[in-house]
């Protein structure tokens, strides 16, 4: 990988001139680091900034993450998805005050063992927090270096991805171990693309980039393909009730564990409340890591407030300031608000 001996100074150089300017890079203290790492884990920048500030606004520090209950937690993360990501976080920070009297670990083996962190954000944190010479190998960075190298490797797989984070290791500059990262993840985010063409004529590897040199930007990197998603038929229920919607909170373990969404089944389902009046809704569909969902909806006007065991009426400022309800339902939440008509307070 002589390719890569040659990388450190003209990255820098292209960093110091082009680095995008995000808020935890101002300050970047460990928790804003991790915190925003975390979030940008299968999520872009541009989603993740207005996140990112009311999230520091109502947990500004370690303790008040591990102590913030946790409906308010994922009322907070709520659109981010992948909600296991901020149990962990609160897990991690229960940790640091636990284990850690309250102070953010300095070192990356203490890093590493935080619940939620693996390789990659351990190597963020340490080398952007702390300036330790760790790096921190994400899907952009293992892009731009498979394409620097000519590296042939599937990039899925955990020995390819650790050879690449040992080349990396023995050319970090140890004097800004925390900028080359960043600028790594910046190149491959705004210039090493991974659809469409790559920017070459604007990456300061162009002149000893292999992929470049051989007319492969193409090919690489290799990635395995992914298996095919499973599809689920549901049927989503939006039940109201004067001018409240029912919600039920999932199960506590699994896919979007101990959110609240509108009910639904499998498709067909009976109607889970007796109902005064029905008619459909619109349809949806979300894409998870492995399942997708179709749905169609039915509106249904309830008899009677009756509902089953755990399930809960909420108005529209209820929806808006206390229930987490995930992204899979957007399709549905035009309708839901213009049935429960404006908050009590207008907006």
């Amino acid at each position: 990988m002589n390719e890569l001996d040659q990388l450190p100074i003209p990255l820098l150089q292209w960093y110091h001139e082009n680095a995008r300017v995000l808020p935890w890079r101002s300050d970047p203290t460990p928790y804003h680091v991790w915190v925003s790492e975390i979030m940008l884990q299968q999520t872009r920048v541009a989603a993740v900034l207005g996140y990112y500030a009311r999230f520091m606004e109502a947990l500004p520090a370690v303790a008040d993450l591990a102590a913030v209950e946790e409906d308010k937690l994922m009322k907070l993360w709520q659109g981010l998805g992948y909600y296991n990501r901020a149990r962990n976080l609160q897990k991690a920070a229960r940790q640091i005050v636990e284990e850690h009297g309250g102070v953010f670990p300095d070192t990356y083996e203490a890093i590493r063992a935080l619940a939620g962190v693996g390789d990659y954000t351990a190597g963020a944190v340490a080398s952007i927090a702390f300036g330790l010479p760790e790096p921190a190998v994400d899907g952009n960075v293992l892009r731009v270096v498979s394409r620097l190298t000519g590296d042939g490797g599937d990039i899925t797989r955990p020995d390819v991805k650790k050879r690449m984070g040992a080349a990396l290791r023995e050319v970090i500059p140890l004097d800004a171990p925390g900028d080359f990262n960043q600028a790594l993840m910046d190149l491959g985010a705004m210039v090493c693309l991974p659809n469409g063409e790559p920017l070459c004529p604007r990456c300061p590897a162009r002149g000893f980039c292999a992929a470049l040199r051989e007319g492969r930007t193409a090919e690489l990197p290799v990635k395995a393909a992914k298996k095919a998603r499973r599809v689920e038929e549901r049927t989503v229920f939006l039940i109201f009730y004067q001018k409240k919607v029912a919600l039920r909170r999932r199960p506590a373990k699994g896919l979007l564990a101990g959110l609240w969404e509108y009910p639904n089944e499998l498709s067909p389902a009976p109607c889970p409340v007796e109902a005064a009046g029905l008619s459909d809704g619109p349809a949806g569909k979300h894409i998870f890591t492995h399942i997708e969902w179709r749905m169609a909806s039915r509106m249904v006007e309830a008899a009677s407030d009756r509902l089953p065991g755990g399930w809960v009426w909420a108005d529209r400022d209820a929806l808006e300031r206390e229930y987490a309800v995930p992204n899979a339902f957007q399709a549905f939440q035009a309708a839901v608000e213009a049935r429960l008509g404006p908050t009590e307070t207008g907006g």
